[in-house]
């Protein structure tokens, strides 16, 4: 399997690292988590810009994320989950598209999120956008209401793989513990057999949270953790993250 290195942090190798989102409506408050986050010792920091009240204009928003990547100044992931997969704001395909573009062409950040049931060929041209611009690829599916079997959620992550993704995550819903074993019953087996990337996976909810630690035994490079404010179910603080990790 590669790896895969943003700045000084390699995935793939070592303990799980860190992401920690950023969930700040207005500028100010983006600012102010970015300094939290930046304190609290994470790998990388995510700035989910579907919470952001001007993501609508487009150009502006592109030129703010060079401001939150000045003050971060560590590895920078943007991520528009759409209102399908959780994300709080409604947008068409045809803007969500645009709206990347629009950050590829003026931002400055170091990795996209990119939902992986979104329209192929635009998909495939983006991909290609963000690889001109040395800008990885975190493909990502989410299912907040179920846990597929262990054979969709490896189809889902080798697909991911297939359609040029840097590292493939996946997130999904417990409804039993059995659902949590499901989960990483398939992030081993896809990382012992098939991954060629990094893999971030998760089980979300109070159940799941037992995966979101347990990364350096089953195969998952990277976890998500919370500075301030939780941007997903089943979030845990990062420093309580650091420890559990070491530990194992």
């Amino acid at each position: 399997m590669e790896t895969v290195t943003v700045e000084k942090v390699t995935l793939g190798e070592g303990l799980p690292k860190v992401i920690v989102p950023l969930v700040g409506k207005t500028r100010e408050e983006i600012l102010q988590e970015a300094e939290i986050a930046v304190a609290s010792n994470c790998d990388i920091i995510e700035w989910r810009i579907d919470h952001f009240a001007e993501i609508t204009d487009f150009a502006k928003a592109a030129e703010f994320v060079k401001e939150v990547k000045a003050a971060v100044k560590m590895p920078l992931l943007v991520t528009f989950r759409t209102a399908k997969e959780g994300g709080v704001c409604p947008m068409d395909d045809a803007q969500y598209f645009e709206m990347y573009n629009a950050f590829l062409e003026q931002g400055n950040f170091d990795l996209l999120d990119v939902e992986l049931f979104m329209p192929e060929a635009e998909v495939a041209e983006l991909v290609k956008a963000a690889h001109d611009k040395d800008v990885k690829i975190v493909m990502c599916n989410h299912d907040f209401d179920k846990t597929p079997p262990k054979e969709e959620i490896i189809t889902r992550l080798r697909t991911m793989q297939d359609k040029g993704a840097d590292i493939c995550k996946i997130a999904v819903m417990p409804q039993t513990t059995h659902d949590v074993i499901v989960l990483l019953d398939a992030t081993q087996e896809m990382y012992n057999n098939y991954a060629k990337q990094p893999l971030i996976t998760m089980s979300m909810g109070k159940l799941g949270v037992v995966s979101r630690v347990s990364g350096a035994t089953f195969g998952s490079a990277a976890t998500f953790g919370a500075a301030k404010k939780a941007s997903a179910p089943g979030q845990v603080s990062v420093g309580e993250l650091r420890t559990i990790l070491e530990t194992l």
